[in-house]
C-alpha cells in the first residue's frame, strides 16, 4: 500500500503562503520545467514548500549550499512530517585531502580522507528509501551531482531472501561478502556478520536499531525476523528481507574482470604515446602505479582510488556523465533548489576546478586519461537530469528570472513582521558610530550582526570592540559546522552580543534575537556588496519586530539603490496587508534549540551530566548540560560510552547496554556533519 505524506502542523497557511502554494502547484501541474519562489525572509518558504509537497503528493530533493542549511531544513522537515522518511545525503568526509600534483615544486600530495560512519549510514539509509518508498523528503548538498555507485548495479547485489527459499549457507556468506560485510562473531556493529550454526545475523550498513536474522533448515529459509543487535530481542517476524550492499561502490566480480582487461588496453595505449613523447619517467611511473591497482583489483576486488576506474566500472562510455544520486530519483521526483542564487553558481563551479587537478595527475604519469570520467557533474549534465524544479530565494539571479515560466511571490510575512528601517551613515566615522549602536541595543537585550569586507578587517574590529568591554566573537571560514552552530546557539542565548563575520551569515540560520544589522563599507561594489548580497544581509534584521540596518558608506551605489528600493517596496507591502488584517507585527517566540532540533546535528540540550568520567563509571549523566559540550568532548565521550555499551553487552547485561545505546544515539547526533561543507 502507498504510503501518503502526512504533514504535522499547528499553524494555517498566511499571508501570501496560500497564493503562493497554489500557484506553484497549479504549475506543477501544468507541467512547468522551472519555477521560482521568491520569499522574504522570515516569510515562512519552507512550511510553503511542505504544503506543496504535500498536496501533489510526490518524493522530493532539497538541494542546499551547505551543510549547516541542510541541517536547518532536515530539522524543519522532520518537524513536518514525522511519519513520512525524511532523509539527509551530504559529504561524508570529517576529513578529505584530495590526490594532487604540484609540477612547480615536484610535490605529490596523496589522497587521505576520514569517513564519518554515521553520515555514512544517512547516506545508504537515504538511497534505500528512494528505492523502496514513495514518501520521501531527501535533503542534500552538492555531494549530489558528485560520482555514486550506479543504481542498477547497486541494486543487483542486493541480498534478498524469502520463507521457503532454496539457499544454501555458503552461498549466502558469500552473497555477504560480495557485498563487503565482514564476518565478526563476537560483537555486533554495522556491516558486519556472524555466523552461529543454521542462523546468519547480519547488521545491515543502513541500519541503525535493527538487524536481520536468517535462519535455514538445511538449504531452506526456514525463519526471518528484525531483532535488536545489541540485547537480541526480537521486534518481529518477517515473511522477506532485503540487505543492502555496505557501500554504494560495490561491484560484481564479473564486471571487476572486465574492468581490468579495459585498464590494460589504455594502459597499454598510453604508455605508447608517453614513451614516443620521450616522458620515460611519466611512464614509469604510470605503469607501475596502474599494474598495482590491477593486481589489487585481482585479488581482492578492489584497490586504493578504485574510484578513478568508474568509466569501465560503471559501464558508461567516454566523457559520459558519472552516475549520481540523481540517477536513484524516482521518475516522478519533485526538486527544490534551496538559496538557489548561491546553489546553482555552487553547482556550475565544482566541475572545473576538479578537471585543473585531475589534468595535473594524467599529464605526469599518475592516472590513466580515463580518471578525468571520475568526477562532478558539468551544469549541463546537471541541467539534462533536473526533474520538474523550484528555485527558492529571496534574491532570484539571473539564471532564475530566465529559465523560470512563472515567478511567484512570498513577501508578506503571516507574523507582521516588517522588513527592516534602513539607514545610510557616512563610513569615515563608521566604526565609533557603530559603537554607540551597540551599546543601546545592548541595554535593551539585543543582538547584533557587522559584516565586513576582508578577514584582516574583522579580526581588527572584534579586537577594537573587545578594548571597549563589548562581548563580541568572530565568525570566520576555519571555523567547522557544528562549532559555527555553536556560536549561534551562544549568540542567541546570550552568551555574547555582537558577531562579527564577513559572508558567512547571508543565507541559512536565522536569529530572532538580532535587531541591528550593521553593513561596514556598504558603497565598495563587489561580490559582498552587490544587490542581492545587500538583500541578503539586510533580511537578517527581519525577525525583530526592531529591526534595523545601518548601510555605512559615503556615497550611494546602484546595488545600494537597488537594495534599498526592493526592501522598501517588500516594506510597504507588509504594512498595507497589516492593516488590511488588523495584525500588529510580533515577534518569533523559536526557542533556542528549535533551530536544529530534530537536525542531524542536533546535540539535545537540557539533558544532564557529572563529568566524563562519572559517566563513564555509572553509565548515566547527572549534572552536566551535553549542549555545552566542544566537538572533541563530545567525541571523547562517544568513545566512552561505546566502549562501556559493548562491555555490558558482551557481559550479558542487557539492560545497562541498552540505556547505554540510547545515551550513545543521543551523543552520535551532535557529532554529524562535522567536516567539509560540500
Amino acid at each position: 500500500m502507498r504510503k501518503t505524506f502526512e504533514m504535522v502542523s499547528s499553524y494555517q497557511p498566511a499571508g501570501d503562503q496560500p497564493a503562493a502554494i497554489a500557484g506553484l502547484v497549479e504549475g506543477l501541474q501544468d507541467g512547468e520545467a522551472f519555477q521560482t519562489l521568491l520569499g522574504v525572509t522570515g516569510s515562512g518558504k519552507t512550511y510553503t514548500i511542505a504544503n506543496v509537497i504535500k498536496t501533489v503528493q510526490r518524493p522530493t530533493i532539497i538541494m542546499a549550499h551547505n551543510k549547516t542549511l541542510a541541517a536547518q531544513l532536515y530539522g524543519e522537515m522532520k518537524g513536518f512530517f514525522p511519519n513520512n522518511a525524511v532523509e539527509y545525503f551530504v559529504s561524508y568526509y570529517d576529513y578529505y585531502q584530495p590526490e594532487a600534483y604540484v609540477p612547480a615544486s615536484d610535490t605529490y600530495i596523496a589522497k587521505d580522507a576520514s569517513v564519518n560512519e554515521q553520515i555514512e549510514q544517512l547516506r545508504l539509509s537515504a538511497t534505500k528509501a528512494l528505492m523502496e518508498r514513495e514518501d520521501v523528503i531527501l535533503i542534500a548538498t552538492v555531494s549530489a551531482i558528485y560520482g555514486l555507485g550506479d543504481p542498477d548495479q547497486y541494486l543487483s547485489m542486493m541480498l534478498q531472501l524469502r520463507l521457503g527459499d532454496k539457499i544454501s549457507q555458503r552461498d549466502i556468506l558469500v552473497r555477504l561478502a560480495t557485498m563487503q560485510y565482514s564476518r565478526n562473531d563476537f560483537e555486533m556493529y554495522r556491516g558486519t556478520f556472524r555466523v552461529r550454526g543454521d542462523v546468519i545475523d547480519v547488521y545491515p550498513a543502513e541500519a541503525e536499531q535493527y538487524a536481520v536474522r536468517i535462519e535455514l533448515f538445511d538449504d531452506e529459509v526456514e525463519a526471518l525476523s528484525w531483532f535488536d543487535p545489541l540485547t537480541g530481542e526480537i521486534i518481529s517476524k518477517v515473511t522477506r528481507i532485503s540487505v543492502y550492499p555496505k557501500s554504494h561502490y560495490v561491484t560484481p566480480r564479473e564486471r571487476v574482470i572486465e574492468t581490468i582487461e579495459k585498464v590494460k588496453v589504455e594502459l597499454k595505449a598510453r604508455l605508447d604515446e608517453l614513451r614516443s613523447l620521450n616522458k620515460l619517467v611519466e611512464a614509469q611511473r604510470l605503469e607501475e602505479r596502474t599494474r598495482l591497482d590491477i593486481e589489487m583489483m585481482m585479488e581482492l576486488g578492489y584497490c586504493q582510488g578504485i574510484e578513478n576506474y568508474s568509466r569501465y566500472l560503471s559501464g558508461r562510455g567516454e566523457g559520459e556523465a558519472p552516475p549520481t544520486l540523481i540517477d536513484y530519483l524516482p521518475k516522478n521526483a519533485l526538486m527544490v533548489i534551496d538559496e538557489s542564487h548561491v546553489t546553482i553558481p555552487q553547482i556550475g563551479g565544482m566541475y572545473k576546478g576538479d578537471r585543473s587537478r585531475k589534468e595535473n595527475l594524467v599529464n605526469y604519469g599518475f592516472r590513466l586519461p580515463s580518471a578525468m570520467d571520475n568526477r562532478p557533474m558539468k551544469f549541463d549534465e546537471f541541467e539534462k537530469l533536473m526533474p520538474q524544479t523550484i528555485f527558492v530565494s529571496a534574491t532570484p539571479a539571473v539564471y532564475e528570472k530566465q529559465h523560470s515560466s512563472k515567478i511567484v511571490e512570498q513577501v508578506v510575512r503571516p507574523t507582521g513582521l516588517l522588513d527592516p528601517l534602513l539607514e545610510v551613515r557616512p563610513a569615515t566615522t563608521q566604526v565609533d558610530d557603530l559603537l554607540g549602536e551597540i551599546r543601546l541595543c545592548v541595554d535593551k537585550g539585543q543582538r547584533v550582526l557587522v559584516t565586513t569586507l576582508t578577514k584582516r578587517m574583522a579580526e581588527d574590529l572584534t579586537d577594537y570592540l573587545e578594548d571597549h568591554q563589548v562581548r563580541v566573537r568572530y565568525l570566520h571560514s576555519d571555523i567547522d559546522t557544528v562549532e559555527r552552530i555553536e556560536i549561534i546557539r551562544d549568540l542567541r542565548q546570550g552568551e555574547f552580543d555582537v558577531l562579527v563575520g564577513i559572508n558567512l551569515l547571508r543565507e541559512g540560520l536565522d536569529i530572532p534575537e538580532v535587531a541591528l544589522v550593521a553593513i561596514l563599507d556598504a558603497d565598495k561594489e563587489g561580490f559582498l556588496r552587490s544587490e542581492r548580497s545587500l538583500i541578503q544581509t539586510i533580511g537578517r534584521a527581519a525577525r525583530n519586530t526592531e529591526g534595523r540596518a545601518i548601510l555605512y558608506a559615503d556615497k550611494r551605489t546602484k546595488s545600494m539603490e537597488l537594495a534599498i528600493s526592493e526592501s522598501e517596496r517588500r516594506r510597504e507591502k507588509q504594512i498595507a496587508f497589516n492593516l488590511q488584517q488588523g495584525i500588529t507585527p510580533t515577534a518569533l517566540n523559536k526557542k533556542v534549540t528549535d533551530i536544529l532540533e530534530h537536525s542531524p546535528y542536533a546535540s539535545k540540550p537540557g539533558r544532564k551530566g557529572t563529568d566524563l568520567k562519572v559517566a563513564e563509571s555509572n553509565g548515566g549523566y547527572g549534572d552536566l548540560d551535553l549542549a555545552k559540550l566542544k566537538p572533541a568532548e563530545l567525541a571523547k565521550m562517544i568513545k566512552q560510552t561505546e566502549k562501556a555499551m559493548y562491555a555490558a553487552a558482551k557481559s550479558l547485561n542487557f539492560e545497562e547496554a541498552a540505556q547505554l545505546r540510547d545515551e550513545l544515539k543521543q551523543l552520535k547526533a551532535g557529532m554529524v556533519g562535522i567536516g567539509n561543507l560540500r
